[in-house]
């Protein structure tokens, strides 16, 4: 198993920028691909960006694509997500996940983090 914590969360203004980090202990973090997911109020939970166990491959949605930066430092067994010129839209709770198999689908991953707030407001 591997527990998962996400940090860097906060209040950011429209077109600003906010780096989360997700730590992970328990088993190698290599063995694992990682994911990022965010849930605003009321929506489904939804994939942002995943990033394949050794960081040769990333995947992003969309709706982030040339915005977001996905990245790992499997030294320190920690994911990152790097966000820029963030929206209003943008505005929800964040989700780290592992799962060994490289995916954007949230029901493919089993291992989760806690979440940390992300709120674009002016």
């Amino acid at each position: 198993q591997v527990q998962l914590v996400e940090s860097g969360g906060g209040l950011v203004q429209p077109g600003g920028s906010l780096r989360l980090s997700c730590a992970a202990s328990g088993r190698t973090f290599s063995f694992y691909a990682m994911g990022w997911f965010r849930q605003a109020p009321g929506k489904e939970r939804e994939f942002v960006a995943a990033i394949s166990r050794r960081g040769g491959s990333t995947y992003y949605a969309d709706s982030v694509k040339g915005r977001f930066t996905i990245s790992r430092d499997n030294a320190k067994n920690t994911v990152f997500l790097q966000m820029s010129s963030l929206k209003p839209e943008d505005t929800a709770v964040y989700y780290c996940a592992a799962d060994p198999r490289f995916s954007g689908v949230v029901g493919e991953y089993d291992y989760w983090g806690q979440g940390t707030q992300v709120t674009v407001s002016s």
